[in-house]
């Protein structure tokens, strides 16, 4: 696979030789529908400048190429086609190539995806491309800076919907085959490769508009169309979609004064979807586990609007204005991941949007700037598979707290005038870093380039800590600590931060309020917070308060033991948020031992009003038992979790969120525990009802994975569970049961169907690794040592989705720390310290895997090793 991983200095020297102008696209999927035929036919004519005498290269992955014609010629096909490379010599100054190939079907997810519906045996299509899988569907340069314009033509079965970027011009019967129609789609503005998309198949289509009276008098009337498939047209919500579109529409015109550039606004919510969703200007694409078929939370809702938002945001930021190459990633991800959660805030009817954002994507990217593979938000970028790791926690979740720092920074007027600046600039074209910091800099008044420094180009996370000098209850020296270790260098990167100390005190009610705050700029290891000095000790002194700055906070001696007596006391949704993420960042870094976490979600968490709070934490803890808990502890703890969380489901409010999840708390726990599988049975067969559960298929093949773990569930009532349930959720819930049953001969058939086997569709696979990942350690342990040996072959044999699944869901992640062992002396580590030593070449982003889950695994017998510690 050399040649399918492009380098940025490839990339470089190809778009300094040309310029592309129009592709012209033809496919054929009319036979998609029969499973025997593998490919289909594609044909892509490109327009493009280059250097007269000049050589350069297509890109092309597929089943073959059967023609290549450069300026009128036709090239010599054993001489041109190099794997996944189409090379071009003795350019003109304008050339015309046309390619035609055959295009393979994809079970991966990349390229253009097939799916074959259980419930109806319809077929689907759809594309995803990100970073550099259009060259699966269409020969074409496959990089984000060669924009060109793009007119697609899909012959497909007359019954089906076609859609893509462009508008429908026209659909034709074919005259030779009236059972299959051409439809062709108006050329395109310019934009990448990486987001044009096609989406054919009989799918359920809703259609609507927007538009919008522009300050000169123009009116901008945007279309607007919904896609799910046929089968899941009972579940699909389109008035509430439409609803929100049309409010983010609203709000992104207005806030970026730039219209909508892209005609049409098309959303498909499409299946074994690799993303949460892709922003292809004009057909955005949505993974369907959007579209609610088993009963959802609140906090589901919220998630799915704010992804919503979060596309439309890229309509501007990386549509229209465009990362020359990826290691500027974050000028679209981290903006649009700020601007989605800015879209729910201010146009929907959520109040909660930054409370969620700083208890769940902020925690994401906590995780992964404390892994020894962190990076700079603007990254090095080497080549595309280094590009593919980088859809991380630190591009999106990182990238945006910064930001929201730097609006408290620079101010939001300041920010949002810059950015509609950047967009005027650069319309349809391609940036860098300094694009943008000059934009932001010439609207704040202010030298950027020092904060790009040390916010954007350095590695790691502060960690912030006070200090407090008490005089009988009055506060004398307040100092902040910062912490600051650059994972990559080991240099202490102390970051400027500017952030509010919120002071919370109990009223005569109990309840625990702020009663006052002050604002403070912290920089280097040491910040005095002068105007502390003499005011009366709180019983919470909340640092971060509002969550303005990213950083990790602990809390000091007397607040620490405030929240632990209290938190529930505190009123404010926000800042509880930040107290149960203190608490955990404490247990995840060994500095206090993870049951007490676990304790403190068993005392506060059924009083937690935050829908989306409660989920979190629930699964932290869930977390904390099984990774964090040392084991001769955790039999213990798990089984008091697991009484709570039974106790609350049968006491929760009648048809409430909370309810629903400590529900499915009971069910997640029980796999590792039998102590309440009668309730898991008795919720399955219907001899226990608990008023107001709704007991849909989601949470039956939860209840089922957990019967399945603990050996009580035969693979017959598995099958007939199935039977009633043949929809994709199903059979990925089915796989994962089946998978789940502790037998030797379930775990090594499952072993055989990830590792060995191609059949199984990337969603499958998950769901078939996940159940095989859950189990008792003897049946896992001797798969140890195989997992190490066939890494570099799954690497080398399959896609790198497909890889990337495997290589990180079978790693041996479910390890205990034996009495009297140091956790860098345990056995797996020492394993994946030797492959990592003894292969030193391999692929850059498989070692990453490794590294990262290695990582992993050492935090969770550091946590161990704490837990031992205090019994």
């Amino acid at each position: 696979m050399s040649n399918h991983n492009l380098s940025r200095d490839e990339a470089a020297a190809r778009s300094a030789l040309i310029s592309t102008h129009r592709y012209d696209v033809s496919l054929d999927v009319r036979q998609a529908a029969d499973p025997a035929v593998a490919g289909y036919n594609s044909t892509s004519t490109i327009a493009f400048a280059a250097e007269p005498g000049s050589s350069t290269f297509l890109d092309f992955i597929g089943g073959g190429v059967h023609s290549v014609v450069l300026n009128g010629m036709e090239l010599d096909l054993a001489r041109a086609v190099d794997r996944g490379r189409i090379l071009l010599g003795r350019l003109q100054a304008e050339n015309e190539v046309t390619v035609t190939g055959t295009a393979l079907y994809s079970r991966s997810g990349e390229g253009l995806h097939r799916f074959v519906d259980p419930a109806d045996g319809q077929c689907y299509l759809y594309t995803q491309y990100e970073p550099a899988d259009a060259r699966r569907v269409f020969a074409n340069f496959e990089q984000p800076d060669l924009k060109a314009e793009f007119t697609f033509h899909v012959t497909a079965p007359t019954g089906w919907h076609v859609a893509s970027n462009g508008a429908e011009a026209a659909r034709t019967v074919l005259a030779e085959d009236p059972a299959a129609s051409r439809w062709d789609f108006a050329t395109t503005k310019r934009m990448s490769t990486y987001i044009t998309t096609v989406l054919a198949g009989p799918y359920f289509k809703a259609e609507s508009r927007w538009s919008k009276t522009l300050d000169d008098g123009r009116t901008l009337d945007v279309p607007l169309a919904l896609y799910c498939r046929a089968s899941m047209r009972d579940s699909f919500d389109a008035e509430e979609l439409f609803r929100l579109t049309r409010n983010g529409l609203y709000f992104f015109n207005e806030l970026f004064d730039y219209p909508y550039p892209w005609g049409k606004y098309d959303q498909a919510f499409v299946p074994e979807y690799n993303l949460g969703a892709m922003e292809n200007p004009g057909l955005v694409t949505f993974t369907e586990k959007y579209v609610f078929a088993s009963r959802a939370t609140d906090a589901q809702y919220q998630a799915r609007a704010n992804t919503l938002m979060h596309e439309m945001a890229h309509m501007w930021f990386g549509d229209l204005v465009t990362m020359g190459w990826w290691d500027d990633l974050w000028l679209k991800e981290s903006f649009a991941d700020y601007m989605g959660t800015l879209g729910v805030d201010k146009a929907t009817d959520w109040n909660s949007a930054w409370v969620n954002f700083a208890n769940k994507r902020k925690a994401w990217a906590y995780l992964q700037d404390q892994l020894p593979t962190t990076h700079p938000i603007v990254a090095d970028i080497p080549d595309l598979e280094a590009a593919k790791q980088n859809f991380d926690g630190i591009t999106y979740a990182k990238g945006a707290s910064v930001l929201k720092q730097l609006v408290a920074y620079v101010g939001f007027e300041p920010f949002i005038e810059g950015s509609r600046q950047y967009f005027r600039d650069h319309e349809f074209g391609n940036t860098s870093l300094q694009d943008l910091l000059s934009a932001l800099s010439a609207a704040s008044g202010r030298d950027l380039g020092e904060w790009a420094g040390q916010w954007l180009q350095t590695s790691g996370i502060s960690t912030l800590t006070a200090t407090v000098t008490d005089d009988d209850g009055v506060m004398g020296a307040v100092i902040l600590e910062q912490d600051s270790v650059d994972p990559l260098t080991g240099r202490q990167e102390h970051r400027p931060h500017r952030l509010r100390i919120g002071l919370y005190d109990f009223d005569s009610a109990g309840a625990l309020l702020r009663t006052g705050s002050v604002d403070a700029d912290v920089s280097g290891a040491a910040t005095l917070v002068a105007a502390l000095a003499g005011q009366p000790r709180p019983a919470l002194l909340l640092v971060n308060d509002e969550d303005l700055s990213y950083a990790k906070v602990r809390l000091d001696a007397t607040s620490e033991a405030t929240v632990r007596a209290s938190l529930d006391r505190i009123t404010d949704p926000m800042a509880r948020a930040l107290c149960w993420t203190a608490l955990w960042d404490s247990a995840r870094d060994g500095v206090t031992p993870a049951e007490l976490y676990v304790f403190a979600v068993e005392q506060f968490a059924p009083a937690e009003t935050g829908i989306g709070v409660l989920v979190n934490v629930l699964g932290n803890a869930a977390t904390a038992v099984e990774r964090y808990v040392p084991a001769h502890a955790r039999g213990t703890v798990r089984s008091g979790f697991l009484a709570v969380a039974a106790r609350q489901l049968r006491t929760a409010e009648a048809g409430s969120d909370q309810q629903l999840a400590w529900a499915r708390t009971v069910a997640d726990v029980s796999r590792h525990d039998a102590a309440e599988l009668a309730l898991v049975r008795g919720i399955l067969d219907g001899s226990t009802v608990i008023p107001g559960l709704a007991v849909d298929a989601e949470l039956r093949w939860s209840l089922w994975q957990a019967l399945a773990a603990n050996g009580a569930a035969t693979q017959d009532a598995l099958d007939a569970e199935l039977a009633d349930d043949n929809t994709a959720a199903g059979r990925e819930g089915h796989a994962t049961a089946s998978a789940a049953r502790p037998d030797a001969a379930v775990k090594a058939a499952a072993w055989e169907a990830a590792v060995n086997g191609t059949s199984l569709s990337n969603e499958i696979l998950s769901a078939t690794i996940a159940g095989f990942a859950t189990g008792p350690a003897e049946l896992l342990e001797p798969y140890t040592r195989p997992y190490f040996d066939c890494l570099e072959r799954i690497w080398a044999e399959r896609s790198i989705e497909i890889a990337g699944r495997i290589v990180r869901g079978l790693f041996p992640e479910g390890q205990d720390l034996a009495e009297g062992m140091a956790p860098l002396e345990h056995p797996v580590l020492r394993q994946s310290d030797e492959w990592l030593a003894a292969r030193t070449e391999a692929p850059r982003a498989l070692r990453r895997i490794i590294i990262e889950q290695r990582s992993h695994l050492l935090r969770a017998l550091t946590a161990q090793a704490a837990g031992v510690a205090v019994h």
